[in-house]
């Protein structure tokens, strides 16, 4: 759903723009709770690598165009993937960072498009799918299959939920002269299909990193009930209960996340290669209404990852291999980076409020 510059006018754009700006900015200060706000000793510590994790996959995983339809494919958003695993803050600075190195090294989604992108798919699908998540966890049985259901159903919803925002988008600042009804209709059916894939494809990794990690799944924090005894009538802890001890997996984080990067690697480096031909949702639905006929060439049309290929490699194979892996290593560094940052001014600002002059003594 990336959209290329031309198909919403300047005013809305940069109206889009601020909006993100702002967002990622509240996403900043939320971050730092979240990169800090751990439920055992040391998580916090792994968090921010998980954060730079999830980004490369996210960028790995939108490689994988799947078939939906005659003609149309789709891909991942990946914004309710985020959010269940880092938490909705981290989340959107995740799918941001992922956005941001697709508009300015593979030439995908436009640069003055780019507000545009991160409140679609950055933001909407962040903030929807973590509210219905939290909503249907809050009802549903406390377990693992729970978190997993219901991270279907939020994914699901979050993907027709950004459309419906981009034709919101549309209808005030598109540049082409199209029936906004037609464009709805397309726009939201296309992506209730696709997000058919997206719901799967988060279960699926979500219930994966239930089995090895529980610990670090944001969504999954608090899911085990204490050990409840009657004493004089009433409720109470039960003294000296331990949690269950952790997988073996879990003691060891470094492997988790050499596993996760690996898979990454194969996915945008291989996988990618297998990925559907066909144009994805949006592209589709602006060829058929002649809403294509108003892309502007991007900025960054001479880069040479742009089209996620590698300049002056003639093999298609490897030059889409290497653009893939370029990618996700460019990525998780940033990602990782970020969340670094985050947690590092959490943490100077924690510490200058415990000092003498913090304190105000």
């Amino acid at each position: 759903m990336h959209a290329p510059d031309g198909f919403i006018d300047a005013p809305v754009s940069a109206a889009a723009g601020l909006f993100a700006v702002g967002a990622v900015a509240v996403s900043l200060r939320g971050a730092r709770r979240e990169l800090e706000g751990a439920s055992s000793p040391g998580t916090a510590e792994r968090t921010a690598p998980l954060a730079g994790l999830v980004a490369a996959f996210i960028f790995a995983v939108q490689m994988l165009n799947f078939p939906v339809a005659a003609g149309t494919s789709g891909h991942l958003l990946g914004g309710a993937l985020a959010a269940i695993l880092v938490g909705p803050y981290t989340g959107v600075l995740c799918v941001s960072v992922v956005l941001l190195m697709q508009a300015v090294l593979f030439a995908d989604g436009g640069l003055t498009a780019l507000g545009v992108n991160i409140t679609d798919m950055a933001i909407v699908t962040t903030v929807v799918a973590y509210a219905l998540f939290r909503g249907l966890v809050a009802v549903l049985p406390r377990s693992r299959r729970s978190v997993t259901a219901a991270s279907f159903v939020a994914a699901l919803v979050s993907v027709p939920a950004s459309a419906l925002v981009f034709t919101l988008l549309y209808a005030v600042g598109g540049t082409a002269d199209v029936s906004i009804g037609k464009v709805a209709t397309a726009m939201v059916g296309v992506h209730v299909l696709i997000g058919i894939g997206e719901a799967v494809i988060t279960a699926l990794t979500v219930g994966a990193v239930l089995a090895v990690r529980p610990d670090l799944v944001h969504g999954a924090r608090g899911l085990e009930r204490k050990l409840k005894l009657r004493v004089n009538g009433e409720l109470v802890d039960a003294p000296g209960t331990a949690p269950e001890p952790a997988p073996a997996a879990a003691r060891s984080p470094r492997t988790v996340w050499i596993a996760g990067l690996v898979t990454s690697l194969v996915l945008a480096g291989f996988v990618s290669f297998y990925a559907s031909a066909d144009p994805d949702g949006l592209e589709k639905v602006a060829t058929d209404h002649g809403i294509d006929a108003k892309a502007e060439e991007h900025a960054a049309a001479g880069s040479p990852l742009a089209d996620y290929g590698v300049e002056d490699v003639d093999d298609a194979r490897l030059s889409g291999g290497l653009a893939g892996a370029i990618g996700v290593g460019v990525t998780v560094v940033a990602g990782t980076g970020v969340a670094w940052v985050v947690r590092r001014r959490r943490t100077d600002d924690t510490a200058d409020a415990a000092s003498p002059s913090g304190t105000g003594v």
